[in-house]
């Protein structure tokens, strides 16, 4: 198969360019014209697919509490946002709850059912701060223990590649180490960690942060806490939330001054409601329903409390460099080799090149999605 366009993202730019795909990877790329195309996108830009590595659902799929084949239908309807691997995203729930969501997750990766591809879970919780739960159910919220994640593990068949813990809560760090020890990427969040409490954990193998100045110790000048951790510290990963809601776009701005080109990962952290025929759900055993103005999720019991997004994938792009005024390559990269650096993923995910997956997206001029492949599979 053959997909041209007079704009593929190559090299840092636009070029006009062919991409060769032969059995869901990119073999060879070609001048524009060489070959009788099979798909002629124009002038559209064709860029890299992404990659939310941190979502509970969406489309009136919980990775909590869904079916599987609501999970199967979630992956289906993705590409309409351009995402073509995700982490599915778990809540602070009971253990039961928990164990049976990771299940159900790995299963249906095995079934490779088409669509978006599972590259692994994010396991959100359970080992987070009360001071800082934000919507995460506080019942279910329990101490940092490598026993429990052992056991989440095996109900996941080692399907486990992120987790959220709150650092300060980990004594010991045992379970940061053991999961830096074991190829799982560590993230801070829900933490009320000091800035020193911060630093402790990433010399014991914290690298990344969740969504962000979001339930996490703010930033001050003097008390830096986890905020400033996240952009003082030049090798940590940071995930974003790019709807304006959960960060208006001028911090936003200042983040992506913070973390360059390389380490920023931006994220829809999505709930269920998002493209649902309802403006309220149970999330993590609790209700959860939009703002007045449909922008985001909030817990209806505590209407102040935001509990995830309702952002299409494509739209964060847009909002990056339209609304942040993020540059191009520095927005498209928290989208796409970001988040698969961060995987360990990115000699075959993030880029257009000979050898990688064939997880292509073109876009039209106002960031919409004209049409994904995974894999080399059309999906729209």
């Amino acid at each position: 198969m053959i997909i041209q366009s007079r704009n593929i993202w190559l090299a840092g730019g636009f070029r006009p360019a062919q991409l060769a795909v032969e059995n869901g990877r990119i073999v060879r790329i070609s001048p524009y014209g060489e070959a009788a195309p099979d798909h002629d996108f124009g002038e559209a830009r064709v860029v890299p697919g992404f990659i939310d590595t941190h979502t509970h659902g969406g489309y009136g799929f919980d990775v909590n509490d869904g079916t599987a084949e609501g999970l199967r239908q979630w992956l289906r309807k993705a590409p309409g946002e351009g995402i073509t691997a995700l982490l599915p995203t778990t809540v602070t729930q009971s253990e039961a709850v928990l164990t049976a969501a990771l299940g159900k997750v790995a299963a249906v990766q095995k079934e490779r059912p088409g669509g978006a591809e599972i590259l692994g879970i994010h396991l959100e919780g359970p080992f987070l701060s009360q001071a800082y739960k934000g919507a995460q159910p506080p019942e279910y919220i329990v101490p940092p223990s490598v026993e429990t994640f052992r056991c989440y593990q095996q109900a996941a068949e080692g399907l486990i590649r992120l987790i959220t813990v709150a650092p300060e809560e980990d004594d010991g760090h045992d379970l940061i180490r053991h999961c830096a020890e074991n190829g799982v990427a560590v993230n801070m969040g829900h933490t009320s960690c000091t800035y020193a409490q911060a630093l402790a954990g990433i010399a014991a193998g914290v690298t990344g942060a969740t969504h962000t100045f979001n339930a996490m110790s703010p930033l001050n000048h003097k008390a830096p806490g986890a905020v400033g951790a996240v952009l003082r510290c030049g090798e940590l990963y940071g995930e974003i939330i790019p709807d304006g809601v959960h960060s208006h776009f001028a911090t936003v701005g200042i983040f992506f001054a913070a973390k360059g080109p390389h380490r920023a990962v931006a994220v829809t952290d999505s709930l269920l409601i998002k493209g649902g025929d309802k403006e309220s759900y149970i999330f993590g055993g609790h209700e959860v329903t939009l703002t007045p103005e449909k922008s985001a999720a909030v817990l209806k019991s505590a209407p102040a409390t935001l509990a995830g997004s309702v952002l299409r994938y494509n739209e964060g792009l847009r909002n990056l460099v339209e609304k942040a005024l993020v540059p191009f390559e520095t927005a498209l990269n928290a989208c796409t080799v970001n988040p698969a650096r961060r995987l360990g993923l990115d000699n075959r995910k993030g880029r257009l090149a000979a050898g990688c997956d064939a997880d292509i997206v073109a876009l039209t001029d106002d960031y919409g999605v004209a049409q994904t492949f995974c894999l080399g599979e059309a999906c729209l």
